[in-house]
């Protein structure tokens, strides 16, 4: 590749964050947003957590090598679904994620 080609690349990606990100920002800036838009933006980081988690509880290849290590994602995400209802703390979902993952792991 080309320094010219590799600068429009950059050029091009500066230009997409600009529009995404900086540009909502300042057109934005001081106005009230509908209360529907609100809502409708705070489902974005739940949505966007529970895509990333899904992809690793759901891996239908482990299921054909082995049951067990398949479903321990599975088995450890139900602990962390009760305590996200109970406290609504990432960080407490964290925390009993890995610890009831890490004791699964454990066990022959």
């Amino acid at each position: 590749m080309s320094w010219g080609s590799f600068l429009i690349i950059v050029g091009l990606c500066m230009l997409t964050i600009l529009a995404s990100r900086v540009i909502p920002l300042f057109v934005l800036k001081g106005r009230e947003l509908p209360e529907r838009a609100a809502q409708a933006l705070g489902y974005i980081p739940p949505a966007a957590f529970a895509a990333l988690v899904a992809n690793d509880l759901f891996n239908l290849q482990g299921f054909s090598a082995d049951p067990w290590h398949a479903l321990i994602p599975c088995i450890a995400a139900l602990p962390v679904i009760v305590v996200a209802l109970k406290t609504k703390s990432l960080l407490w979902c964290i925390v009993v994620g890995v610890a009831v993952f890490g004791a699964l792991l454990l066990t022959p």
